[in-house]
């Protein structure tokens, strides 16, 4: 997340130009919304195969996502569009158009209300994500703005963990909403790669795979060091 944020602050400056990035986890992490405050006190205390589960803030909104099992993306880039749903149907089209390739169907969600009652992002489908025809929702997508600069990230659930998401969240979903037989089992690059071929051709864009340098890394740590780990509001 302390990447994301740099990337988004960079582009906002004029000195990155847009940029799309992957990732995954390790070890499992649940991420907060940048205003959510409030959260279940066993939260910090969680921990999974012997390690702790990270509990970290996103830079943008929405409410938990449990981060095991799935693919993050995030770009950032200038866009001219200022409302906030013409926004995500424009930077979702990747999504979409790259899992279509892929042989999966993709739709967005349906306004939901009390969408802030729920802790867990994936337990509801705004029109900000995407979801299968049964409404399984394989993508979560939330954004922060700085100008006509947005930073768009989100998760695709792809091989969630019962076992894990009901310790975290206290609630075990029937079968049908872990095993979607909608999706087949592509690997990780598979999909990327899909991806990344959807999004040259819906932004018009030819992306060239960039590393971080040393210097771009120390600039990324001082972000994380000014952002040290939550805790709970009630602890000390």
């Amino acid at each position: 997340m302390a990447i994301d944020s740099w990337i988004f602050d960079q582009c906002h400056r004029g000195l990155m130009p847009p940029t799309l990035r992957f990732y995954t986890w390790s070890p499992a992490a649940i991420s907060l919304g940048r205003n959510q405050r409030s959260w279940p006190a066993h939260w910090p205390d969680v921990s999974w195969q012997q390690q702790p589960v990270d509990l970290v803030r996103r830079p943008t909104g929405g409410r938990a996502v449990l981060h095991a099992g799935d693919l993050t993306y995030a770009i950032a880039h200038s866009i001219p569009i200022r409302n906030r749903r013409q926004a995500y149907e424009h930077l979702c089209q990747f999504l979409i158009q790259g899992w279509q390739t892929l042989g999966v169907q993709l739709q967005f969600g349906q306004a939901r209300r009390n969408y802030t009652a729920h802790v867990n992002c994936f337990s509801t489908a705004t029109r900000a994500d995407l979801v299968l025809a049964n409404g399984y929702k394989l993508i979560g997508s939330a954004q922060a703005w700085q100008g006509q600069t947005v930073l768009q990230h989100g998760s695709m659930r792809l091989h969630p963990d019962q076992k894990l998401a009901t310790q975290v969240f206290g609630m075990a979903p029937n079968k049908d909403q872990w095993i979607p037989a909608q999706i087949p089992n592509f690997s990780v690059d598979e999909i990327i790669n899909s991806l990344i071929q959807a999004a040259e051709i819906c932004f018009d864009a030819q992306f060239e795979l960039q590393p971080l340098c040393a210097q771009e890394w120390d600039a990324i740590t001082t972000v994380m060091t000014a952002h040290p780990p939550l805790i709970h509001p009630n602890q000390t």
